[in-house]
């Protein structure tokens, strides 16, 4: 098994926290893992984006240039990343902050998921991220949800500690939404 995934939008929206929660989830589940984070200097509101490689064999490089999948936080992201997605790919779009009509491509797989209305309706607007990575776990079947929800003690800090059931809600409403239990 081998998977590759972009999670980019704005400082603020969790998007390196997703990325670290997806690639601790992978390791404990035994595969090999690497997370590249890269932001722009302003941290809120900046660009963020991060890669992570799952595989179950070594993993020559980081640095991906074409992902199996793309999680699209926002409109620039959406705009800069659908290109980068290979033919057959998976492209998951927060349609919220992002417009589909702008998805141009008829060779890859485009799931819009409202993920900040979800979050919103959750009870907190930072939980966008969470319901991205339970719509990932479920669209692309690398990994399972409830492996990304068992890793969250991992990540999250002592202090948000109290926050791991809502995050767990959020990864299951994600999941929900792309069409699973």
């Amino acid at each position: 098994m081998y998977y590759d995934v972009f999670i980019s939008g704005f400082g603020g929206q969790g998007i390196l926290l997703a990325g670290q929660l997806l690639a601790e989830a992978a390791m404990e589940k035994g595969l090999n893992v690497t997370f590249f984070p890269s932001y722009g200097v302003e941290m809120r509101g900046g660009t963020a984006r991060c890669t992570v490689v799952m595989s179950d064999n070594e993993i020559g490089s980081p640095i991906v240039d074409n992902p199996r999948c793309v999680i699209a936080m926002n409109q620039p992201s959406l705009v800069r990343y659908q290109e980068s997605t290979p033919p057959g790919g998976l492209l998951i779009v927060n349609s919220s902050l992002a417009n589909l009509d702008d998805v141009k491509r008829q060779d890859i797989e485009v799931h819009g998921v409202p993920m900040s209305e979800l979050a919103v309706e959750l009870g907190n607007a930072r939980l966008s991220n969470m319901v991205a990575l339970g719509a990932f776990a479920r669209l692309s079947g690398s990994i399972s949800s409830d492996e990304i929800a068992g890793a969250l003690e991992a990540v999250i800090s002592e202090r948000n500690r109290s926050l791991i059931p809502l995050n767990e809600r959020a990864i299951m409403e994600g999941v929900r939404y792309a069409g699973g239990k």
